[in-house]
């Protein structure tokens, strides 16, 4: 599942609510065997900035320098400014995703292009199964311009599970069929949770729309007319003076902009009771067996899918590697990099199967690093996955995972987000995995972002994913949040990485970025603790937060010897 939050004055509602082709990788490359050094073991201790930001400060947040800015950004200029003059290569950067607007202005020129591929003739010229992939591929099929609604995987394993057992009770099951009826058991439990949250979560949002809309046609007849201030509101008789609209506009909202950020939940929500959850929904197009891997080809060329729904991998392709100091938009990450797609992440939750075949996919087209921005709680076919995690560890590809958005501690067993490369939380099959959380723009108790999922063994480390500033279809941009806009930001850093020092592995790479971060001091309020604080260090592997700059002079003094 796509797993960005909703940038919603929630406190706002609530308070409303109140008022009312990769070659293999070489063991003969000396480079290889250069051990990554430790990293800085002091903690950067510097006041928080103080103020509101510009709003060019809140764009370019992410790249700020903790030093210079007081804010804990990536130094990505200091990083630029340090590779000033240095040779680099081009990187390809996979993105597996939701469909991507590659015609997007600050993205078009990124875009991969398979050469060995003739477009629009129907056939597999280059022979690798997919025909005319000449930007990627999409796992989803459906018509061009074709949305993707799909049900969680909760609810497909819930459908699949009850017709099954529906009805019955535990002396009525075989014995060979006792584990998977008491997993039956605990998935509808878990299903049934969901969907009422989401029910009650959907009727809230709509109640409030309802008493803003109500309260506004009110506050117009009295005032006379359409559009009115604080002020205006305030000279009314004290009974007239509704206490709803006297907060948003207090607030510098307008009372427009509240209800189409309500209407967003509404959204959300509703797409979650009507199709997510919804036991009937068939949204897949390709007309394969999700459960047959070898059930291939499947799928289209038309990586694009509809681009008035795109706008979660377009955001996420933008922080990775928007077009750098073209004077429009905002700058990516990365420079010097292609991009090519694998539309794999449905309006709901992936198939491991796409999943998996994307992976190769990536890896067999180039791809040096591949971001993950989606997650779900089960994962049915995970050694699909696995394999594919090894496979492109075969290849020395990195792979960027996205922590997840569900303030869970991750290390614990009632937690899941997959893909993953620790099946039993402990023991990692392969070593080419950085899974990443994401922090704020503030240097205090709230530098952890409220939603970001955490976990001393199985979140590497946090990157700036709150109030992101990237490409949306049909060239604009928007503010998104997420653990899923953390992971592109160090799938940038590593493509850097790797285009300027490409003697060093993808393993190599991980532990540069987990180890070159910025070491943090700090008790945080604890995602979901409800108050709890907890010393930021013991929430990720690394402790740190990560720091481009440190990064690629990391890789520079293991590649040219420090100076």
């Amino acid at each position: 599942m796509k797993i960005t939050r909703l940038l919603l004055s929630i406190g706002l509602v609530i308070s409303l609510a109140s008022c009312s082709s990769s070659k293999s990788a070489s063991g003969s490359n000396k480079y290889h065997k250069i051990a990554v050094p430790a990293g800085s073991s002091t903690a950067v201790v510097i006041p928080a900035k103080k103020g509101k930001m510009s709003e060019t400060e809140l764009k370019n947040w992410p790249h700020a320098d903790i030093y210079t800015d007081s804010v804990p950004g990536m130094s990505l200029k200091k990083a630029y400014d340090f590779l000033n003059g240095k040779k680099s290569t081009t990187v390809i950067l996979g993105i597996a995703d939701s469909g991507i607007d590659i015609n997007h202005e600050d993205l078009k020129d990124q875009a991969w292009a398979n050469t060995d591929e003739i477009a629009g003739n129907g056939k597999d010229d280059d022979k690798n199964g997919y025909i005319d992939d000449i930007h990627g591929w999409n796992f989803l099929g459906g018509a061009k311009g074709e949305p993707a609604p799909a049900q969680l995987e909760v609810t497909r394993l819930y459908k699949k599970y009850k017709a099954k057992y529906d009805g019955k009770t535990e002396d009525q099951i075989a014995a060979n069929d006792k584990a998977e009826y008491a997993e039956y058991l605990k998935i509808k439990k878990d299903f049934e949770k969901r969907l009422d949250e989401a029910k009650k979560s959907y009727q809230y949002y709509q109640s409030i729309q309802a008493m803003i809309v109500e309260a506004d046609k009110a506050a117009q007849k009295a005032l006379k007319k359409k559009i009115y201030t604080l002020d205006d509101l305030q000279k009314l008789p004290a009974d007239q003076q509704n206490p709803i609209l006297m907060k948003i506009l207090s607030s510098g909202d307008t009372i427009e902009n509240a209800i189409s950020q309500i209407q967003k939940g509404i959204d959300y929500y509703g797409s979650q009771v009507n199709v997510m959850y919804n036991l009937d929904v068939k949204g897949r197009h390709t007309n394969d067996d999700p459960d047959d891997i070898n059930d291939v080809p499947y799928g289209n060329p038309f990586v694009i899918g509809s681009v008035d729904d795109e706008m979660h991998g377009t955001h996420v392709a933008g922080i990775a590697l928007a077009t750098r100091n073209n004077g429009i938009g905002m700058n990516g990450v990365a420079d010097n990099v292609k991009l090519i797609v694998a539309r794999t992440v449905p309006d709901g939750d992936e198939f491991d199967k796409d999943v998996a075949l994307a992976i190769r996919y990536l890896v067999d087209n180039g791809a040096k690093v591949i971001n993950m921005s989606f997650g779900k709680s089960y994962s049915p076919h995970a050694n699909w996955v696995y394999d594919a995690i090894k496979y492109a560890a075969s290849k020395d590809v990195l792979l960027v995972h996205a922590a997840g958005n569900d303030s869970h501690n991750v290390d614990l067993d009632k937690y899941n987000n997959y893909p993953t490369d620790a099946p039993d939380k402990l023991n990692e099959i392969a070593d080419n995995v950085i899974t990443i959380g994401s922090c704020t723009r503030h240097y205090d108790e709230n530098l952890v972002s409220g939603f970001s999922n955490y976990g001393k063994k199985n979140v590497d480390i946090f990157a700036p994913g709150s109030e992101i500033y990237s490409t949306v279809p049909k060239n604009k941009y928007e503010f998104l949040q997420g653990t899923s806009m953390a992971s592109p930001e160090v799938a940038g850093i590593a493509v850097l990485i790797r285009s300027y020092y490409p003697q060093l592995s993808a393993s190599q790479v991980k532990h540069i970025i987990m180890n070159s971060g910025t070491k943090v001091d700090l008790d945080v309020n604890l995602p979901g603790g409800k108050g709890k604080k907890a010393p930021f260090s013991t929430l990720s592997v690394s402790g740190r937060v990560v720091n481009a700059y440190n990064a690629v002079k990391m890789a520079d003094e293991m590649v040219n010897g420090k100076k």
